[in-house]
């Protein structure tokens, strides 16, 4: 036998040599740790097998393809071996898993606390799509900025600059910022619509408000209002009165007595006061009332013509209706709260009657 011959038997006898201890370690390996341990051991770039590969330029050139084919296919089978070995691992600790996490569908579950949606915000989705059903429109965030200039929040709604509201007793003015005020309406929205549309109009207005107001059981300096507001050809105030009449009916649940009263807004004329039945009494008088029988719900009018010209509207051709509720109040009204603060104390207790 040729020195050749004699070398490279015994590589081959060495290699086969590593796959036989291999497969009997792997076999032997109790645990993941055990099973890295071998990997390292028969696979790393310092094992055996490999240092066998790094001395194939030493054999007869004629051997290497042999002996190089041998020691991959060897390789490629201590790598299968192990993966098997890991599966079984896997599976093994699956099952223990599956037995010792077992669910019992017949015991009780664990309570889960949920939110809620918050009264005020439930009252007005409600009001919304009330609206909506009677064919108004949802305004853009675009046209109902919440910081506003005087523009918006009082010159285009006819509000003449000596007007009381436009006071720092009543209105919140930026400390830096000429013209800028937290708008003390939502009705804003309103001439940004109608500057940026064209009739026919028909959208609705929910948002917050800031009036500079000492804050008590009835009144806080942040509510929340929302406007509507109706352009178009031959809109008279009946048609005013017909949507008002039609969303008391369906916001408290059925038909109730009204009354419009007359009233005073700078942007509508003619204007009214809407007041409905008390809640509480019937009619009959009560505390809640003062005695009156009739609770005021909102303010509304005949868009004023000046505020249509203001916009470029032409009120020869066109008239439109307004107007605005405050969402606490009608909140307050349904539900017999006492007092607006409690809307704003996070209590809940209070929070979870609704």
């Amino acid at each position: 036998m040729s020195q050749e011959s004699f070398e490279t038997g015994f590589m081959e006898s060495k290699i086969l040599e590593i796959k036989n201890n291999a497969a009997a370690e792997i076999n032997n390996a109790k645990t993941l740790k055990e099973l890295d341990e071998v990997k390292n051991k028969y696979l790393s770039r310092s094992s055996e097998l490999n240092n066998l590969k790094k001395g194939l330029k030493d054999i007869d050139p004629a051997m290497r393809p042999k002996i190089g084919a041998l020691t991959n296919e060897v390789s490629k089978e201590i790598e299968c071996l192990i993966k098997e070995k890991n599966d079984v691992f896997y599976f093994e600790e699956l099952n223990q898993k599956l037995v010792l996490e077992k669910i019992d569908p017949t015991l009780d579950g664990t309570y889960i606390k949920k939110g809620r949606v918050h009264t005020l915000t439930a009252t007005i989705n409600e009001i919304v799509e009330i609206f909506e059903h009677l064919g108004f429109s949802l305004i853009e965030n675009k046209y109902s900025p919440e910081v506003e200039v005087e523009k918006y929040n009082f010159d285009l709604l006819n509000t003449p600059k000596e007007h009381p509201a436009r006071d720092v007793q009543d209105t919140y003015y930026a400390l830096n910022a000429k013209h800028v005020v937290l708008r003390s309406q939502t009705s804003n929205s309103q001439v940004r619509q109608m500057e940026n549309s064209k009739p026919p109009i028909r959208i609705i207005s929910p948002g917050r408000v800031y009036r500079n107001e000492s804050v008590s059981a009835r009144k806080n300096n942040l509510f929340h209002q929302i406007e509507g507001l109706c352009v178009d050809k031959n809109i008279r105030f009946t048609d005013l009165k017909g949507t008002l009449n039609e969303f008391i009916r369906l916001y408290f649940g059925s038909s109730r007595p009204t009354r419009f009263r007359n009233s005073f807004f700078p942007f509508t004329e003619p204007s009214a006061e809407v007041d409905v039945q008390c809640i509480m009494c019937g009619g009959k008088g009560c505390p809640t009332c003062s005695g009156t029988g009739w609770l005021e719900i909102l303010g509304s009018g005949m868009v004023d013509p000046n505020v249509l010209k203001g916009v470029g509207i032409d009120p020869n051709v066109y008239s439109g209706f307004a107007f605005g509720m405050g969402v606490e109040r009608l909140t307050m009204l349904k539900y017999a709260i006492d007092d607006i603060r409690l809307f704003f104390n996070n209590d809940e207790r209070f929070l979870k009657q609704f």
